[in-house]
C-alpha cells in the first residue's frame, strides 16, 4: 500500500495518481486538513481519520508531497497528568512518523524544508560552483547593478500581504543604496547567464530543462516572473556527467532523494543556485515529454 501525503487540491498529486490507477497500485491519499487518532487493533497500530483508516505496517512506500500528518491529542484536566500524557503522545506520534519515513519513500516531512545557507555550503563541498554571496544588514559593501538579493527562506510567497492578496518575493538586482540598516539580507553576485536550468532529481536520476529566460526583460532576472503572452522557450537539456555526479553527492549529503534544482550556465561554467525538495516539475515534464509523474508512480 502506498501512502501519499498531500494538499487537498494539488494538481501534481492528481497526475501521479492517474498513473497509480492505471498500474493498479493501491494507495491512500492524506489531505492537510485530516486529523488522525492513533489506535491499536489486534496488537497493531492503526491510524483513523474522518476519511481514512489504515495500519502503519501495511504501508510499503510513502510519497510526501506537501501538508503533513496531524494528530488529535487527548487533553486531561489535571495539569500534571496532562503534561505527562502530552509527552507520551508526542513520542507515539514521533514513532509513527519515523516508522513511515523508514519505508521506501519519495521525500520526507522531517526534512522537506531545507536551509538555503547550509545547502549552498554543501553544494560547494560537493564541488559545484556557487556565485559568491554574503549576508549584510546594509548596502555599504554592495556593488550596485552587479548584485542580486533573494529570500533566505524556501517559501517566496507572502500570504495576505494585503487583504485577500498574496505577494511573491522575486530575485531582484540591487540598483541603489538603502539608507540605514535593515534585517539581515542575502546578497549574491549577479551572473550573466546563457540560460537557466531546472533539473528534477529522483533517486540518482536527473532530468533537466533549459529555460531561455535571458532574452525577455520580464524574466531575465527571475524566470518565475512568467510572461504568459510570450512564454520562455523550454527545451530538454543534458547536463554534463560531472555536474550530475556533483548534484548526486549534494542530494546524498542533504538526505534528499527527490527535488527540483536551479542552475544557470555562463559560457562553460555551471552555477548552482538552490534546491527545493518539494519543487514544481509538472510543467517541465509536459513540455519536455519526460513523464515524471509516471517515473514517480513507478518508483512507488
Amino acid at each position: 500500500m502506498i501512502l501519499i501525503i498531500s494538499e487537498n487540491k494539488e494538481n501534481t498529486t492528481n497526475e501521479v495518481i492517474k498513473y497509480l490507477l492505471a498500474m493498479n497500485k493501491e494507495f491512500i491519499r492524506v489531505h492537510e486538513d485530516e486529523v488522525f487518532e492513533i489506535k491499536t487493533e489486534h496488537k497493531r497500530l492503526l491510524l483513523v481519520s474522518y476519511r481514512n483508516r489504515f495500519y502503519i505496517d501495511e504501508i510499503n512506500s510513502v510519497w510526501y508531497r506537501n501538508g503533513g500528518l496531524n494528530f488529535r491529542r487527548l487533553r486531561y484536566e489535571n495539569e500534571s497528568i496532562n503534561l505527562n500524557m502530552n509527552e507520551y503522545q508526542h513520542w507515539l506520534e514521533d514513532y509513527v512518523r519515523k516508522t513511515l519515513e523508514s519505508k521506501r519513500h519519495i521525500n520526507k516531512e522531517s526534512n522537506s524544508d531545507v536551509n538555503k545557507l547550509l545547502v549552498l555550503e554543501q553544494a560547494k563541498k560537493a564541488g559545484l560552483n556557487v556565485p559568491d554571496y554574503f549576508l549584510a544588514d546594509n548596502t555599504d559593501e554592495v556593488e550596485f547593478n552587479k548584485t542580486i538579493i533573494k529570500t533566505i527562506g524556501g517559501n517566496p510567497r507572502a500570504e495576505n500581504i494585503t487583504q485577500d492578496s498574496t505577494g511573491m518575493m522575486y530575485t531582484s538586482i540591487v540598483k541603489e543604496p538603502q539608507k540605514g540598516n535593515f534585517f539581515i539580507t542575502f546578497f549574491q553576485r549577479k551572473i550573466e547567464k546563457d540560460f537557466e536550468i531546472r533539473s528534477f532529481y529522483l533517486n540518482g536520476k536527473i532530468w533537466s530543462t533549459a529555460i531561455f529566460s535571458q532574452n525577455d526583460e520580464q524574466t531575465k532576472v527571475d524566470f518565475r516572473k512568467y510572461n504568459h503572452k510570450k512564454p520562455n522557450r523550454n527545451v530538454p537539456y543534458q547536463l554534463p556527467k560531472s555536474i550530475e555526479e556533483k548534484i548526486h553527492l549534494l542530494m546524498l549529503s542533504l538526505d534528499l532523494n527527490c527535488g527540483s534544482l536551479d542552475l544557470i550556465k555562463n559560457k562553460d561554467t555551471f552555477y548552482f543556485l538552490e534546491v527545493n525538495a518539494i519543487g514544481q516539475f509538472l510543467g517541465h515534464s509536459v513540455i519536455c515529454n519526460y513523464s515524471l509523474e509516471k517515473e514517480i508512480a513507478n518508483y512507488l
